[in-house]
C-alpha cells in the first residue's frame, strides 16, 4: 500500500474540522487544537517529504477556513488558529 499526501493529511485535517464543529456548539477547544496541530506537525515531520506534507496541511486548513467564511465564524476561527499554530511549529520542523 502506497501512502499519498492526501492519505497522510486527511485524518489530521478531519480532526481539526471535528474540533471546529465542537467550537460551533460552544465547546472551548483552544488547547485541543494546539495539541492536535503539534501532534500532526510531529508526525508529518518524520516523513521524508515533511516540508511538502506540512505545506499541504496548512494549505488545506486555509482553504477550509476561507470556504467556511462568515457563515460559520466560530468554525473558521478554529481553522485559522490551527493554521497559525501549524505555521509556527512548521518553521521549527
Amino acid at each position: 500500500m502506497k501512502a499519498t499526501v492526501a492519505g497522510l493529511i486527511t485524518p489530521h485535517v478531519l480532526a481539526i474540522a471535528d474540533l471546529a464543529a465542537q467550537a460551533e456548539k460552544g465547546a472551548i477547544v483552544d488547547w485541543h487544537v494546539r495539541d492536535a496541530v503539534a501532534r500532526t506537525i510531529g508526525e508529518l515531520g518524520l516523513q521524508y517529504n515533511a516540508g511538502d506534507l506540512i505545506a499541504s496541511y496548512i494549505q488545506w486548513l486555509e482553504t477550509a477556513a476561507r470556504e467556511a467564511g462568515q457563515a460559520r465564524e466560530a468554525y473558521a476561527r478554529v481553522l485559522q488558529a490551527a493554521v497559525t499554530a501549524a505555521r509556527a511549529l512548521g518553521e521549527r520542523a
